[in-house]
C-alpha cells in the first residue's frame, strides 16, 4: 500500500482500547504504532491491531471523519468496525516483515 490518506482505527490484542487516527501514510504510520516509536495513547494501551481504516480524498476530509468518530460512542465504533471487519483480525498483519 502506497501513501494514502487515511482514517484508521487501532485496538489492542483484547479489543478493550480503541484509537482513531488520521494520516497521509497509513503503512508507516502503522509500523510506528507498532514498534511504539512515539510515547503517547497507542503505546501506553499497546494498541498495535489495525482493525479499521477508510481511505479519503483530502486531508480536510479524512481530519473531520475523525473528529466524527472521535464523538462516537464506543458500540458506534465497534459497529463500524464490524461491517469491514467482523472477526476484528489486524488489517495490517501481512504488511511487514518480521
Amino acid at each position: 500500500m502506497d501513501k494514502v490518506i487515511a482514517v484508521y482505527i487501532l485496538s489492542n490484542y483484547e479489543g478493550t482500547t480503541f484509537y482513531v487516527g488520521v494520516t497521509s501514510d497509513l503503512k508507516k504510520r502503522i509500523y510506528e504504532h507498532k514498534n511504539k516509536l512515539f510515547k503517547g495513547f497507542s503505546a501506553k494501551y499497546n494498541l498495535e491491531k489495525l482493525v479499521y481504516y477508510e481511505i479519503s480524498d483530502s486531508i480536510e476530509s479524512a481530519i473531520e471523519r475523525e473528529k466524527q468518530i472521535k464523538r462516537w460512542h464506543r458500540q458506534w465504533k465497534i459497529n463500524l468496525i464490524k461491517e469491514q471487519n467482523p472477526q476484528f483480525n489486524d488489517l495490517s498483519s501481512n504488511w511487514y516483515r518480521c
